[in-house]
């Protein structure tokens, strides 16, 4: 008996713990539910009504409390009593927010009680009650319902995903566990076939009972609308509303009616677009999304890990000349290829004849050959021969010592050297040299030393103007420079580590990215850093301009915004520290209906893919004489395309689902189960689509699962293995492995090549063995150890910047509902000032100080010169405030009664026409055109165009700098990354240097947005009010995409300004009690002091 089985029969096992705890829940549910058998349909309806009233009974009174607040709020004007109260009020929200959750918790046994009977009666028939406004609107949208006389009939059959579907679904104890461990938000890890879907009714209509909305996200919009269409009647049969927002386009308000369902289904996608374009509105009509309460993601394993790889980003269009530059460059990069193709087949040609001879000499040629293409096909088969893997190992590890040394030796004879496993590549002295040969500068690829060329004009004795030109001139032959290298780069990546059918797909003339964990095509996203225009022009398809970041949001902290969230999925358990580390999410694994019996075989390892591929195919021959089903799952398009040429050949009839074919996955999917056949598919392709098998395939042994190539997460191996073995199913899984996987050659143990080699096997012979399966599943560990520190990264820099991004969307909602916006303004006005008198103070220049005042808060100072030096800052900053102040409720006026006639003029003869008006308001340098209702002015006499200016000016110029500030903390974050040559830490300094981007760009906003209030006017000639132009939506230029990390984890795809100086320097010494400069509020020593 081992120790761990000896410690878990003392302790228990974690997971028969957890369902242990939940267990008594589930004979409370069995209790009411019994109890639910002789009430009328109208009883069981009125049920909900009664929760609904219960939960609103639990917190009416904090409620009350908040309305008295905000009418205090609303009558008094002193602005530190009104954050107080502001104070107060968040304080009681959370308590309503507890008691909520409490109540739920109370009500679940009944709540689970009452959706269990509701589906157990569509189950038997067509359900009657009497008909509410509700029944009555929804007969007229779907035909499901029909209205006779004061009678609502639900029919038992619905359109579902274009068929006919008759409900015959009623929840069983592992969907009832399943539904406690989503409430209490977690992740229910429930295999496939178990009812992931109908789990979700539970929690979904218990918690959609306090009508603050539940969101249902699914990985694509397939399952998004079938599920909404499959499970709508339960909710509504309650009079509980259901929408899917992907039904709908963006920013409409079909989408903003969805976000205010009851209950609404959509991708993980556009939940996270919406976010991002809620928070670029300029009305807040436009806002779609309520707050973020609830949340059930289904798969949430290919949501949260996979999918959280890359940020959602919004982006505009930006000038660039990248399209020439690819283009321009191309032949060069082709030229380079092919020479380094010629000189790597010269070296792997040397190393195969010296082998034998001179084990040493082979190892370091065929290290270079490795170094130099590591994707050459000879390589990769040469590698998988006896004992030539091994000796390429040595002599790696030996060149590798003392951080590389000796590297360089192996690399001079390259054009260029790639990384693999690290997507990186670096051009060679060499590698210039060639480029350069029909160029008249020699210097044409290489970038001047900055440092050193402005240290040698500084000590030139030319006049500081002819200096200033000099420096001019080098800075921009090194921006030139830059982006000709940075073009260099990923185009050689393109021609070297990213293939066609693998990576990416050519369709419509378009570049898409194929999804490497599930076979999709990620429509719209792209690849950062303009590594996506390299392989457009390297496909000769149309080049896309570059765009700029307008928004941006990863899916972790998006998904962390919801009061609660939980998930359910099939292969949870091998990420589980990465879920609880994240999202601090617990993962329950659930016991199966019915006891899996499914056979789980040892993987067959081959020495080349030839041999591979030969046996899955016989084995495929054979499978379909017997009579079974067979998934053939791959881990790329290329793959699955192979193997569809070799089944042709064979005159095998065959289905492929992949990234080309994946409009049909559900007609494949839904034949797969077929007896005998055939059906290749990428590795989770039809996710959340079951594969039914008939009596007569049961009978012949079940479906069977061929997995060509061990992927780089167990997880989805662990996918594909379960889509066989559904509900008590008969079914087999075996994995076919050989040494040219990638997963083998980059990450394989040396031992199984070892083994390979002393037994001898030849090209043809498999080997076999529960220790070989287990060497490759710690090969994936090591993978995936990786991506989590990948993932992990990619957080940690967006943590930085998403507290920055949380308190602009916060001063942007202030500005767009009027909530807070005395605060925020008189906050503004002080911080204007403040700046303003520490500036000037510090240097003892009042002459600066009274044109600042004038400059930017449109006053004249009557502190005296002697009062300024002599006061402290607070005493002199409240003064000028107080005069601010009062300045700033004079121009008010000033404006009202201005704009009033023009504003009265319209609405008396125009009123029918006009509902929002445009006004353009001047501060002496810019305009902005204030959007403003017509009705509300007019009634205040023009008082209230103070309100629409303040708002107006506020999203303009939040919207403007933080833009700009994106882009900077773009370059930041890639100019950071050369910290590690100092031995820093790049996140570190990342989160020095970003937090005083952000403070630079709060003070710019304050000084801008003051300036312009304090100065702001009617233009004195032709003042138009305009109607605004309802049918013109904001926003119509922006792209919304998935960006691909490839290295460093970069965010941007347009064409960079690369900064003229390192934003590395010196830090100054902070001492260990000081707070931490990053603005996370804690010392230095409780945070980045820790590092």
């Amino acid at each position: 008996m081992s120790i761990f089985t000896s410690f878990t029969k003392i302790f228990g096992n974690k997971y028969k713990k957890d369902i242990k705890k939940i267990t008594p829940i589930i004979e409370k549910i069995h209790k009411e539910f019994d109890s639910l058998q002789d009430i009328s349909n109208d009883e069981l309806r009125n049920k909900t009504k009664e929760f609904i009233l219960q939960i609103q009974d639990s917190y009416k009174d904090e409620q009350k409390k908040i309305k008295e607040l905000k009418s205090e709020i609303d009558r008094i004007k002193d602005i530190v009593k009104q954050r107080d109260l502001y104070g107060k009020i968040e304080k009681i929200e959370l308590e309503i927010k507890d008691k909520r959750e409490n109540k739920l918790n109370e009500i679940l046994p009944q709540a689970f009680a009452v959706v269990k009977e509701t589906c157990k009666r569509f189950s038997d028939n067509k359900l009657e009650v009497s008909a509410t406004d509700f029944d009555k609107n929804l007969a007229t949208k779907k035909d499901n319902v029909q209205i006779k006389g004061e009678k609502a009939i639900y029919n038992n059959t619905w359109i579902v995903a274009g068929s006919e579907t008759k409900w015959n679904m009623v929840h069983y104890d592992v969907q009832l566990i399943g539904g406690v461990v989503l409430h209490q938000g977690k992740i229910a890890e429930m295999q496939t076939g178990e009812g992931k879907t109908l789990s979700a009714t539970l929690p979904a209509y218990l918690n959609a009972l306090t009508k603050k909305g539940v969101h249902i996200v699914t990985v694509n919009d397939y399952l998004a609308k079938r599920d909404a269409e499959w499970m709508a009647p339960v909710f509504e049969f309650h009079n509980l509303s259901v929408d899917c927002i992907d039904h709908y386009t963006p920013n409409s308000d079909e989408r903003k009616k969805a976000y205010n369902a009851d209950i609404t289904y959509g991708t993980n996608n556009e939940f996270g677009f919406d976010y991002l374009r809620d928070n670029m509105a300029i009305k807040k009509q436009d806002l779609v999304q309520r707050p973020h309460s609830f949340a059930v993601v289904d798969e949430v394993d290919s949501v949260l890990i996979d999918d959280a790889r890359t940020p959602l980003i919004i982006s505009g269009p930006v000038k660039s000349n990248d399209k020439t530059l690819f283009t321009n460059l191309k032949p060069v990069i082709e030229k380079l290829v092919l020479a380094q193709k010629t000189y790597v087949s010269t070296v792997l040609q040397d190393a195969k004849k010296l082998i034998q001879e001179n084990e040493k000499d082979a190892g370091f040629n065929l290290l270079r050959a490795y170094r130099g293409l590591p994707k050459n096909k000879s390589l990769i088969k040469f590698l998988s021969e006896e004992g030539v893997k091994i000796i390429l190992q040595k002599t790696e590890n030996f060149y590798l010592q003392e951080k590389g040394k000796n590297m360089p030796l192996v690399d001079k004879e390259l054009f260029f050297t790639i990384d693999e496993k690290n997507n990186s590549i670096e051009l060679t002295d060499k590698g210039i040299e060639l480029i350069s040969q029909n160029n008249d500068d020699s210097n044409f690829f290489i970038l001047p030393d900055v440092g050193l060329e402005i240290a040698k004009i500084e000590k030139s004795e030319e006049n500081e103007k002819t200096k200033e030109t000099q420096k001019e001139k080098l800075l921009n032959d090194f921006s030139i420079k830059s982006e000709r290298i940075h073009a260099i780069n990923q185009l050689l990546k393109a021609h070297t580590l990213f293939e066609k059918d693998v990576e990416y797909v050519v369709m419509d003339n378009k570049v898409k990215i194929v999804d490497e964990q599930t076979g999709r095509i990620m429509e719209g996203r792209r690849y950062s850093d303009g590594l996506h225009q390299a392989i457009e022009a390297k496909e000769n398809v149309k080049i896309e301009s570059a765009t700029q970041t307008l928004a941006t949001i990863t899916l972790q902290n998006y998904f962390r915004m919801y009061d609660k969230l939980s998930g359910m999925t099939g292969t949870a358990e091998t990420e589980a520290e990465e879920f609880w580390e994240i999202y601090k999410l617990e993962c329950i694994s659930i016991p199966t209906n019915v006891p899996v019996v499914r056979k789980d075989k040892e993987d067959l390892v081959y020495k080349t893919k030839k041999d591979k591929y030969k046996a899955i195919i016989e084995e495929i021959q054979k499978l379909k004489k017997e009579g079974r089903p067979v998934l053939v799952g791959t881990t790329s398009v290329e793959v699955s395309e192979l193997l569809s040429k070799m089944l042709t050949m064979q005159s095998i009839k065959h289905n492929v689902l992949n990234a080309k074919r994946h409009q049909q996955e559900a007609d494949i999917v839904a034949q797969a189960g077929y007896k005998s056949s055939i059906t290749i598919a990428t590795n989770m392709a039809g996710r959340g689509t079951d594969i039914k098998l008939s009596d007569e395939v049961k009978a012949s042994g079940g479906l069977a699962i061929l997995g060509t190539e061990r992927h780089d997460s167990r997880r989805v191996d662990r996918q594909l293995r379960g889509r066989a073995g559904r509900q008590g199913d008969p079914g087999s899984s075996q994995f076919y492995v050989c040494l040219e996987d990638n997963l083998m050659r980059l990450f394989g143990s040396e031992r199984i090549a070892k083994v390979m080699d002393r037994l001898g096997l030849k090209e043809g012979e498999v080997i076999q063995h529960s220790m070989v399966t287990k060497s490759i599943e710690r090969a994936q560990r090591k993978v995936e150890e990786n991506n989590f520190g990948i993932r992990k990264r990619l957080l940690e820099y967006d943590d930085v910047m998403n507290a920055q991004r949380e308190h602009v969307y916060k001063k942007r909602k202030n500005a767009l509902f009027g909530e807070e916006m005395e605060i925020e303004l008189d906050n503004l006005l002080y911080g204007s000032t403040e700046n303003i008198v520490n500036e000037n103070l510090s240097s003892s220049n009042y002459e600066s100080f009274k044109l600042d005042c004038i400059r930017h808060l449109a006053t004249q100072t009557n502190i005296s010169e002697e009062d300024f030096l002599k006061n402290d800052a607070q005493k002199s900053t409240e003064a000028i405030l107080k005069e601010v102040k009062k300045n700033y409720e004079v121009k008010s006026e000033i404006i009202s009664k201005q704009v009033f006639p023009l504003i009265k003029n319209v609405f008396e003869n125009e009123s029918a026409k006009y509902k929002n008006i445009i006004v353009p308001f001047f501060d002496g340098k810019k305009t902005i055109q204030v959007v403003a209702n017509l009705e509300d002015v007019y009634n205040s006499n023009g008082a209230n165009m103070t309100k629409y200016i303040e708002t107006n000016v506020f999203l303009s110029f939040i919207d403007l700098f933080w833009k700009e500030h994106l882009r900077a903390l773009d370059d930041l974050r890639q100019s950071v990354q050369g910290a590690v040559y100092e031995q820093k830490d790049p996140l570190l300094i990342y989160k020095f240097e970003s937090f005083e981007l952000f403070k630079g760009m709060l003070n710019v906003i304050n000084k801008e947005i003051t300036s312009f209030l304090l100065k702001a006017k009617l233009p004195v000639t032709n003042t138009k009010i305009e109607q605004q132009k309802s049918n013109v939506k904001e926003n119509q230029n922006i792209q919304t995409s998935r960006q691909s990390f490839i290295q460093d984890n970069k965010n941007t795809n347009e064409k960079k300004k690369k900064p003229q100086f390192a934003p590395i320097k010196k830090e100054k010494k902070i001492n260990r009690n000081e707070p931490c400069p990053c603005g996370s509020g804690k010392k230095y020593k409780k945070c980045c002091g820790l590092n």
